[in-house]
């Protein structure tokens, strides 16, 4: 799917980039200052957790004190008002997708580089979009507002949110604020692309999947990639980046952004697209691929290179959630695997995450063996010995 190229097929659009900091702002922001820094700029991070590896790579890294996992807006706002972050560009991850109006907020005093918070609202609307997917011809889950009498076939999700952890099994009611999805079979995908309003360059494609908890069935466990494209579903990987072009030009989609698919064999739907960077930066983001960041920034202002090159191998980020409550020392001494890593002393409560862990190898199901063994090291020799 993605064929061999040489260097100069790349642009890496150095002139673009902007010469001042960058702010980046996410639930969690350590991707996007990993990015930041790996195309060489200076770099001020926002996000809830200011994790010990974000610090260690922001040249400033501010937390976001929030009692839900939810961007909190007066504290962001008072955070950018700073005398030396006014007018700084802004790049935003995961946070904003039920906050189209804080994205708008933003963007009146500063550059903020990634789609529009009229974007954002369009395709994070449920019923907007799924009525864009029905106008483009985009196959797509079945959704509605109120409980149905098969409720068995159907999901319910929280308008805007993200992670899989807000998903459930359809009850007796459906709150403000969620909707129903009819189940769907097949396995999830995850298309990661670059798009200038008008075009799409893939990056890859990765498979997700789930981590369940009690009460969270659907909740996030990780994602590897980039997944090979056998011959005989080229035409299937195809008409997924087709459908996705499709969606570029109507409601003109700009910068890195992913698009999440269930396929089967009996064919594939779209269930959502991501309008910003997402979780899969981990998997893509190195060489040879030139910095993520630098080409969605580029991408946002219209510039697009012709084609990728490809990943030798691939890789796996797993989210490592306690399975009972874990008190770290100050002594703990993180794997480079890992990321995500809070400081220490820390208390991690039953249920939430404690890191993630990387791991490469050949091919997809290596790499996703090879987490899982140092999941279950981390356990054994570090995490337990060091809350013993």
């Amino acid at each position: 799917m993605f064929k061999a190229l040489s260097c100069r097929d790349v642009s890496l659009t150095p002139t673009i980039l902007p010469k001042s900091d960058v702010l980046v702002v996410a639930l969690s922001a350590r991707s996007l200052a990993a990015g930041a820094r790996r195309c060489g700029l200076r770099v001020t991070a926002l996000d809830l957790f200011a994790d010990a590896d974000t610090a260690a790579m922001a040249d400033r890294c501010l937390a976001l004190v929030s009692r839900r996992l939810r961007l909190p807006g007066p504290a962001l706002r008072h955070a950018l008002a700073a005398h030396d972050l006014r007018g700084v560009p802004l790049v935003y991850g995961a946070g904003f997708e039920d906050r189209p109006e804080l994205l708008a907020a933003l963007a009146r005093d500063r550059p903020v580089l990634g789609n529009g918070a009229g974007v954002v609202a369009t395709l994070k609307d449920p019923f907007a979009f799924a009525a864009l997917l029905a106008r483009l011809g985009i196959p797509h889950p079945e959704i509605a507002d109120s409980t149905q009498e098969d409720g068995r076939g159907w999901l319910m999700k929280r308008a805007g949110a993200c992670g899989g952890g807000h998903i459930r099994p359809a009850g007796r009611r459906v709150p403000a604020g969620h909707y129903l999805q009819r189940r769907m079979s097949g396995r999830p995908v995850s298309l990661l692309f670059l798009a200038d309003g008008r075009r799409v360059v893939p990056v890859g494609f990765s498979r997700q999947w789930t981590a369940p908890a009690s009460g969270q069935p659907f909740r996030y466990g990780g994602a590897v990639g980039p997944l090979p494209v056998r011959p005989q579903c080229e035409g299937v990987a195809a008409s997924m980046i087709a459908a996705v072009s499709r969606i570029v030009a109507e409601v003109g989609l700009v910068g890195l952004n992913s698009a999440d698919f269930l396929a089967g064999p009996g064919g594939w739907c779209l269930l959502e697209i991501n309008p910003r960077p997402g979780a899969t930066l981990d998997l893509f983001d190195r060489p040879p691929m030139p910095g993520l960041l630098g080409l969605h920034m580029a991408a946002c202002a219209g510039d697009l290179p012709r084609v990728l090159p490809p990943l030798a191998d691939c890789r796996t980020a797993m989210v490592v959630y306690a399975r009972a409550p874990v008190l770290l020392d100050g002594s703990m001494r993180w794997p480079d695997w890992t990321a995500d890593r809070p400081h220490t002393p820390a208390h991690i409560p039953a249920g939430a995450p404690i890191c993630t862990v990387l791991a490469d190898a050949a091919k997809p199901v290596e790499a996703r063996r090879l987490a899982g063994r140092r999941a279950r090291e981390l356990f054994r020799r570090h995490v337990l010995a060091e809350a013993a």
